[in-house]
């Protein structure tokens, strides 16, 4: 999105085609960015100030949250309506969080609801800076606001109650705009001057967890995973393992995107407490370090995350499920759950479509005797396509069953 909005080209490899990512190309490419994909490196024709044009048909986004909501904010700031929709779960996703900032800068967002479910249509034009306050730690609404910002005319802020992750800011800067941070503040001096760079996409750390997670519940295993993503505020789910009194051997470099190598053997975990700041850096590794407490000395409480509510399902609800599908015993709470250790027995998981579950199921079934079934695992597509290829890699035994 940032090299669509740039001058010039940009070239990124390491592109994951995931169905996110490739719903993106195809948002943007009906906003008339030129994009050339050869398999190995994708190729941007940025719009710069030409601008981007106004669509023919509404923007599908897939199940991509993330993409509805950065998506609307690129567009804002342009003189044209867009609608963005998507499938059935992205039409409960509220997006009132994203309306509200992008019309005290001057745009107007509707949607279905008060919440502003999705389709919502964005009407956008020349938009004034804003400071504003988000009352959750959201890298989504944060990016969404700083890339309407772009075209402002002056100094766009958002504030946080929390540090979230802060990909798109240092992605800005690398493409030459002025962003500053400061404690949980960022500012972003409009109008940005964004220029095309070639651009190599670290692994996706969110995804590494699975494979990270098998190498510490399966006994007898050390799992390495090279050149994965490291910045720090993505690296809850890091810092939730040690807690639980897992060493994991972290070999990183210091690159406007942090990656480097993560290395695990077996542990034998303890319960912990799961809150504050580090919720942020690890909400969606949630589900799956609910999937590691059951197997832990103790139990495990996760609090401050209301967010699952409102993910590709809600993941309160859907991991509590997975888990006592499982045998396990755990106890939801508005905002988490506390995760009893249990005798967990293989049994049959529905994923509900969500893509995490899906993988997290797969994950505490391979660390059980005997034959565990998820179904609806098409989702899992939707970040990583490969993900069971690179479990049999590892010695899984795997099986995908039709019907």
């Amino acid at each position: 999105m940032i090299g669509a909005m740039a001058h010039g080209t940009t070239a990124i490899t390491g592109f994951l085609r995931g169905e996110d990512c490739l719903a993106t190309l195809d948002c943007l490419r009906a906003l008339g960015v030129h994009i050339e994909d050869d398999g190995l490196t994708v190729t941007i024709d940025g719009a710069g100030y030409a601008g981007l044009r106004e669509p023919a048909q509404p923007l599908y986004v897939g199940n991509a949250g993330t993409l509805l909501r950065l998506l609307a904010g690129v567009v804002a700031a342009y003189p044209i309506t867009c609608v963005l929709d998507g499938d059935a779960s992205i039409r409960r996703r509220p997006m009132d969080r994203i309306a509200r900032p992008l019309e005290m800068m001057g745009c107007e967002v509707t949607g279905e609801s008060d919440r502003c479910l999705p389709p919502i249509t964005v009407r956008g034009g020349s938009l004034r800076p804003i400071s504003y306050r988000s009352p959750v730690a959201s890298a989504q609404v944060k990016s969404c606001v700083l890339l309407a910002g772009c075209r402002t005319d002056g100094v766009t802020e958002v504030v946080e109650p929390a540090p979230s992750r802060d990909h798109t800011e240092r992605m800005l800067r690398a493409f030459g705009a002025a962003v500053d941070s400061e404690g949980t503040a960022v500012r972003l001096t409009g109008p940005a001057h964004l220029h095309g760079r070639a651009v190599t996409v670290p692994g996706d750390i969110s995804s590494a967890a699975f494979y990270l997670a098998a190498g510490l519940l399966v006994p007898g295993s050390r799992v390495l995973v090279r050149d994965v993503g490291l910045n720090p505020t993505r690296t809850g789910i890091l810092s939730i393992w040690r807690n639980m009194g897992a060493y994991v051997d972290c070999d990183s470099d210091k690159e406007d995107e942090p990656a480097g190598n993560l290395e695990v053997r077996h542990y034998e975990l303890t319960g912990a407490e799961i809150a504050g700041e580090v919720i942020p850096r690890a909400i969606d590794e949630l589900p799956l370090a609910a999937v590691c407490a059951c197997f832990a000395d103790g139990e495990t409480t996760i609090r401050n995350a209301a967010e699952l509510r409102v993910k590709e399902s809600d993941r309160v609800a859907s991991t509590a499920a997975m888990i006592e599908a499982l045998g396990g015993r755990v106890e939801p709470s508005e905002d988490g759950m506390t995760v009893f250790p249990s005798e967990l027995r293989p049994g049959t998981i529905n994923s509900g479509g969500d893509h995490r579950i899906a993988m997290a199921a797969v994950v505490a079934g391979l660390a059980l005797r005997g034959t565990t079934r998820v179904r609806d695992t098409e989702c899992i597509n939707t970040s990583f396509p490969g993900f069971l290829d690179g479990l049999r890699e590892l010695g899984a035994d795997v099986v995908e069953v039709g019907g």
